[in-house]
């Protein structure tokens, strides 16, 4: 166990090089240390091959008698996904992009040893000069506000020391040693800090109604359970700062009353359960964790609880019924969790995002944190960016950030000269915005006015190439798959709601069915008993609100006018445009398509199964469909 004071050394000792790791300063040495090279250790950079990397640096570092000069540190996610596997030189700033383990030895001899930046490795953007911009200052990065994500990319997650040189365990320390519970809650409060889990409920207020619980054992539970397809921002954080997660739910705990916390977590993220793990076990080591916290008297201790990778697990009460060993599904409410909770006592449930922010509210005061965002909206709110976007990553903005910055200034563009046509927010429970509406501030109560919803914070670019209604179709697909099947109205209310998409996207509906989904939709959301059914009919909503001609040409025209469901599409042939190559008809699995050698080729429609193929393979653009 170490005390405040060695705890305190240690935070000053390591303070100034995290600091130029923040500042591009040059950097003061450290016995020898004249360099930091950062490797992205995120899930997608480590798909890449980061650990490789790394273990190629370390081979050639000892090769060049430098392994003393150059700390290497395996980071979090840089956010920059895109541009994966991703390294940084400090204290230059040098930004290297998709970097591979042949390309280690001409970065360490180059860079490392004699000084010159390799070139063609780096990122594009260039200052006036022509020089590559160093990481904080590309467009990526420039218009976001770090708050969340303040350490992912820039600490080591594996050790506590790297942690506690950024200000770390100072908010724990400040609440048992300043503030009072009461206290504690009334800042949250005054920050004006909103769930980030997708309901925005104001987290003081959840905070107050467990602390009011009469109860001689409590909980905090942090809810990691994030499936929505294309989202990563919870799972990012636990991999690149799993340590402030830990210290919030310890400040919760102080608050409310707790002395035990649990984190719910799915085991196919691997290298966030790691990254708790060895937390957890760090701060044990510590004294942070256990029964005198910090040696400041307060109890609290923490411990992982692994989920099966169920989407209902998500919502609160499905996962402390999960938690406890049980079915995964949701429990009536009332009474809510703050009242019954885990193991039927007094819990209080937050995800990852939402305890992220605690530290910074408690260490730089509610009114700091009020200071971003909108009136109803405070602080910033972390988005996986994805879909058809340059920057595909993760990205953190201010509250009431435009859609347009997101997506044309961070996100660089829909790429090969497309249009942007829409943006999904919020996973399967939320909606489509249209490209008539970039415009739109981001917050809670915008997005709800215009049909979506922050949800936990995936956003998913769609260009002119994406049917709307194959859309909405691939999220009803997903939740119905994903539902429970304890409500009726969810478990048969969308299924039959699939099944009338299904039969749009095929060419088989009446214009009458369009009218029926719709009923149906508002059914499903009245009565359905949790969140998940509750929101499942959005994206139909809202692409029947903003993409109805869409609709209207699958049922009316029979025809896809993206060219995307397969019912309605056809491939022919110009036969001013052929050359009877031949390509494409030995590219027909099916043998749909006929011609001889040097003459217009031709499909039969009744043979085709509409796979693309001779497309694919036609050199001559004589295939459309």
């Amino acid at each position: 166990m170490k005390s405040l004071q060695e705890l305190q050394a240690i935070r000053d000792r390591l303070a100034t090089h995290m600091k130029n790791r923040d500042t591009l300063s040059a950097i003061e040495p450290d016995g020898a240390i004249r360099a930091h090279v950062l490797v992205c250790g995120g899930t997608g950079c480590t798909s890449g091959h980061s650990k490789q990397i790394v273990e190629e640096m370390q081979k050639e570092l000892k090769a060049n008698n430098i392994e003393n000069e150059v700390k290497l540190i395996m980071t979090g996610c840089f956010g920059l996904c895109a541009r994966g596997p991703i390294m940084v030189v400090y204290p230059d700033g040098s930004f290297y992009q998709h970097v591979k383990p042949e390309d280690v030895k001409e970065i360490v001899s180059e860079h490392l040893v004699a000084g010159r930046p390799v070139e063609r490795l780096m990122h594009s953007e260039k200052d006036a000069s022509g020089i590559a911009k160093a990481i904080n200052e590309t467009s990526f990065y420039k218009s976001q506000k770090r708050v969340v994500l303040r350490n992912c990319g820039l600490i080591d997650p594996e050790n506590i020391d790297e942690y506690l040189a950024r200000d770390g365990y100072k908010a724990y320390e400040k609440v048992v040693t300043e503030m009072t519970p009461e206290g504690v809650i009334d800042e949250i409060k005054k920050s004006g800090l909103r769930g980030r889990g997708g309901g925005g409920f104001p987290t003081g207020t959840k905070w107050e109604f467990a602390h009011n619980s009469q109860s001689a054992t409590k909980y905090v539970v942090c809810n990691a359970d994030e499936g929505d397809p294309g989202a990563f921002m919870d799972r990012s954080v636990l991999e690149g700062d799993p340590h402030a997660v830990i210290e919030a739910m310890m400040i919760a705990g102080y608050a409310i009353g707790a002395e035990h916390g649990v984190i719910y977590v799915r085991a196919e993220y691997p290298i966030a359960v790691h990254r708790l793990q060895v937390a957890i076990k760090q701060a044990h080591e510590y004294g942070i964790l256990g029964n005198n916290a910090l040696g400041l008297g307060h109890k609290f201790d923490l411990e992982l609880r692994l989920g099966a990778g169920a989407f209902v697990c998500g919502e609160e009460t499905a996962l402390l019924n999960s938690s406890e060993g049980k079915r995964g599904e949701p429990r009536q409410r009332p009474p809510f969790p703050a009242v019954k909770g885990l193991f039927g006592q007094p819990t209080l449930i937050n995800n990852v995002e939402t305890y992220a922010n605690i530290t910074q509210i408690i260490l730089n005061g509610a009114d700091w944190f009020a200071s971003m965002g909108t009136e109803k909206s405070k602080g910033t709110k972390v988005f996986a960016l994805g879909g058809k976007i340059n920057n595909t990553g993760l990205v953190e903005i201010p509250m009431g950030t435009s859609l347009r910055t997101i997506i044309e200034e961070i996100g660089g563009g829909v790429p090969k000269g497309k249009k942007f046509k829409a943006a999904q927010t919020g996973g399967p429970s939320g909606g489509c915005i249209p490209a008539s509406l970039i415009d739109t501030k981001i917050d809670y109560d915008n997005l709800i006015a215009i049909g979506s919803m922050m949800g936990s914070g995936g956003l998913i670019v769609m260009d002119e190439d994406n049917c709307m209604v194959d859309i909405a179709k691939f999220f009803l697909e997903f939740t119905v798959d994903e539902s429970c099947g304890k409500c009726t109205p969810c478990r048969i209310g969308n299924k039959r709601l699939y099944e009338m998409l299904d039969k749009v996207t095929k060419g088989t509906a009446e214009m009458e069915d369009l009218d029926k989904m719709e009923e149906l939709c508002h059914y499903i959301k009245e009565n359905s008993l949790c969140g998940l059914g509750q929101t499942a009919p959005n994206p139909v909503l809202s692409t029947l609100r903003y993409f109805r001609d869409e609709y209207v040409a699958h049922v009316r025209d029979k025809k896809c006018p993206a060219g995307v469901c397969k019912a309605l599409v056809s491939y022919k042939i110009d036969p001013e445009k052929c050359i009877g190559c031949g390509l494409c008809k030995r590219g027909c699995p099916v043998n749909a398509i006929t011609g001889e050698l040097k003459q217009p080729h031709v499909i039969d429609p009744a043979k085709c199964i509409k796979c693309g193929a001779c497309m694919a393979a036609c050199r001559k653009g004589a295939i459309s469909k």
